[in-house]
């Protein structure tokens, strides 16, 4: 039990301890582990039913099994410990005696009233229309009240969204036409819309049900803490959708506030260290209480104090945990170099503590969180003076941050319309006794007193901490004080600030310095306009979004580098510079003469020759009637040319002109031809032979069958890759 005080929220560990209890036969340990489990897991129905079997099976604690149905069934929305009850109820109710039937009968409505709504209270339904088929009648009158009992039954289940409504429906429907065919149109048809209706809403709700894990699980069922990770996300996200709104919000719209409270209280049994549920619940009785005459807070406060009480258990926790202990010698002598060190921490020890002495820090900011919240109730239900009252109470906390001491300033100074400057400086300067170490704290306390033009004050401020913190943390200090004093100070001051935050931070640039001096909001003209980050970042912008640009043109002296440049055509040295697409043939170099016609070349006297080598022979009529193909005259220069990918339309607006390149130019028709017959050896088999080499293409012999030629202007490739023609 120790473990799980310090851990409460450890499946693992609440298994273990019910299963060395039931191994043990002692009824009252069962006891014990199942009520303590129970109230971290209340309406835990797997846990419910399997405390249930213990007293249920045995005449002699059949009183103690009644007991704890009374206790769970009420509060309880799951079908299966009402199944259980049911089954219970049965076999306690013999059918010798008189009374079995009838009491059997109440148990099913009992139990249909409250759970008879739920999907899977399906087979419960048809279990109670077979008792009551099974009911014997004696006269004519039996058997029409047993008629009677079984159309209202399932009038009522037929309209309800259960999974075996369609079922029900067919039995119901077998049922009047075996009494009368006439008479069951009549009633089959008044109850068809409601029973499609239900069957739509089954739909929905197998749609938002499948999923959320709720049927999948065998034994006791006891929820983990949420680790977030990618799973858990889905299926939060999967309940969100089911639950659209919170329970409490709807019956509180609805106007059941009392239930509304009901379940927020339940949900804080439960989950006593939740945020949400804490928060909710103090507004909702806050809200409660503006609507009467005579308010009473006192309950507000108690769900504060005891949030704060069950956090701070936890606080204390971690606490510990995270300080790493004493490395001491066997006989408690530390100091002793002969005794035997004690062993080192394990792995998991380490890997622990890490863990605690990252969740403190996070656990703390949490807490001072509650407390701020606490504060705001208390000013905005009772006062100002209720608010310094529940601060003061923060003060003495040990486990409070400095967010607390600054929203507590920060009110008076903004609700304390007297002196709430001076109150507001006190408080900042008090908790400097306790968080001067914090830069995050100087810096809001510097940030207040340059607020409200206490410049003396803040001076005095920056002067007494700067040195105290590394250049690394004190890099935001000074930070805002340059800002100030660059709006506000002469020249002189603000050149030896500069100075002096030259030797703090010497690897800065001095136009980074210069420019942030003169820089006014998020205006930086030097770095805008002079350095070009305006530029840069609307083009990293575009890149980032993969933005249309317009298609790369021409202009009248064939430039093409697409920025207006006249004398440049980066976009053939680009065009040239790239590897070729695979599945499309490449451009071959451009004529100077014609360097802005873009349009596909016509095929070479290889490619002519290809295709007549490939084309099915024309029959003789055709081939001497054919007339001659019309010459191809080259489009006109005025086409639209070709748009480049949006990248790529970038990368060739910044080359530089095609006149400045003097490098090698290579033949891309004689690269391609060694790519193809290039013989590339597979790994881990040097000592296959090499695939034979195609011959060359002057062997009078046809190259590989590359596809039929479908025409003029067709594409042949090779099969799923190679030049494209």
């Amino acid at each position: 039990m120790g473990r799980l005080k310090e851990h409460p929220h450890d499946p693992e560990n609440w298994k273990r301890l019910i299963d060395v209890a039931e191994s043990s036969g002692d009824i009252p340990r069962i006891r014990e582990a199942y009520d303590a489990l129970l109230k971290q897991y209340p309406n835990t129905a797997s846990a419910q039913t399997a405390y249930l079997r213990h007293f249920a099976d045995n005449t002699l604690t059949r009183s103690d099994a009644a007991e704890l149905l009374n206790k769970f069934l009420r509060a309880s929305p799951s079908t299966e410990l009402w199944n259980f009850y049911l089954t219970y109820v049965r076999r306690i109710n013999s059918p010798t005696l008189p009374t079995a039937r009838e009491n059997v009968r109440k148990a099913y409505e009992f139990a249909l009233k409250n759970i008879g709504h739920d999907r899977d209270s399906g087979p419960m339904w048809a279990e109670y229309i077979q008792f009551l088929n099974a009911g014997e009648g004696n006269s004519a009158w039996d058997a029409s009240q047993k008629m009677e009992a079984l159309r209202k039954t399932y009038h009522r289940c037929v309209q309800i969204p259960l999974d075996n409504v369609e079922s029900l429906w067919s039995q119901y429907e077998a049922f009047e036409m075996g009494l009368n065919k006439i008479t069951a149109k009549k009633f089959m048809s008044d109850l068809s819309p409601a029973h499609m209706q239900a069957r739509t809403v089954l739909r929905q709700l197998t749609i938002h049900l499948n999923g959320l894990g709720m049927n999948n699980q065998s034994g006791i069922f006891l929820p983990a803490p949420a680790t977030f990770s990618g799973q858990e996300r889905q299926l939060i996200a999967r309940w969100k959708a089911y639950l659209k709104f919170m329970a409490y919000s709807w019956t509180t719209s609805v106007g059941r506030k009392d239930e509304g409270l009901a379940i927020l209280k339940a949900g804080l049994e439960a989950n006593p260290d939740s945020f949400a549920l804490t928060y909710a619940y103090a507004e909702l009785l806050e809200k409660a209480q503006l609507k009467k005459d005579h308010r009473d807070f006192t309950e507000i406060h108690s769900v504060y104090e005891r949030f704060f009480s069950v956090l701070r258990v936890e606080l204390a926790r971690l606490t510990v945990a995270a300080s790493e202990p004493p490395v001491e010698a066997p006989n408690g002598d530390a100091t002793d170099p002969e005794a035997a060190p004690a062993d080192p921490p394990t792995e998991e020890e380490l890997a622990e503590r890490k863990k605690n002495q990252e969740e403190l820090p996070e656990l703390k900011k949490q807490y001072s969180n509650a407390w701020i919240n606490y504060m705001r109730f208390a000013r905005r239900a009772q006062g100002h003076k209720a608010c310094r009252d529940v601060f003061g109470k923060a003060r003495k906390d040990e486990y409070i941050g400095w967010e607390v001491y600054e929203a507590a300033a920060m009110t008076e100074y903004r609700c304390n319309l007297e002196d709430g400057r001076l109150v507001a400086a006190r408080i900042f300067e008090t908790g400097m006794k306790k968080y001067s170490s914090d830069p995050t704290y100087v810096l809001s306390h510097l940030g207040f007193l340059l607020t409200v033009n206490d410049e003396n004050n803040a001076r005095a401020l920056f002067e007494r901490v700067i040195g105290t913190f590394t250049p690394q943390e004190a890099k935001p200090i000074w930070e805002r004080w340059s800002r100030s004093q660059y709006q506000y100070d002469d020249l002189e001051a603000v050149l030896e600030l500069e100075r002096r935050m030259a030797e703090v931070y010497p690897n800065d640039a001095p136009i980074k310095r210069f420019a942030q001096r003169h820089t006014y909001h998020s205006i930086d003209a030097i770095a805008d306009h002079d350095l070009g980050f305006a530029k840069t970042r609307k083009l990293s912008a575009v890149t980032s979004a993969n933005a249309s640009y317009p298609p790369l043109t021409t202009n009248g002296n064939g430039s093409g580098n697409g920025n207006g440049n006249p004398n440049g055509n980066g976009a053939t040295a680009a065009a040239q510079s790239f590897p070729p697409n695979p599945n499309k043939r490449p451009l071959p170099p451009l004529d100077r003469k014609r360097e802005t016609d873009y349009k596909r070349p016509r095929p070479d006297d290889r490619d002519r020759d290809r295709v007549r080598r490939y084309s099915p022979p024309p029959p003789p009529s055709a081939e001497r009637e054919r007339p001659p193909p019309p010459r191809r005259e080259p489009p006109p220069k005025e086409d639209k040319p070709p748009q480049l990918p949006p990248i790529l339309h970038l990368f060739v607006s910044q080359l530089p002109p095609r006149e400045t390149f003097d490098g090698p130019i290579f033949n891309t028709d004689n690269l391609m031809d060694k790519l193809r017959t290039a013989v590339i050896p597979s790994s881990g088999s040097r000592s296959r032979s090499p695939p034979p080499q195609p011959p060359p293409r002057s062997a009078g012999r046809p190259p590989p069958d590359y596809g039929p030629y479908q025409g003029p202007g067709s594409q042949p490739t090779r099969g799923g890759g190679g030049r494209r023609y």
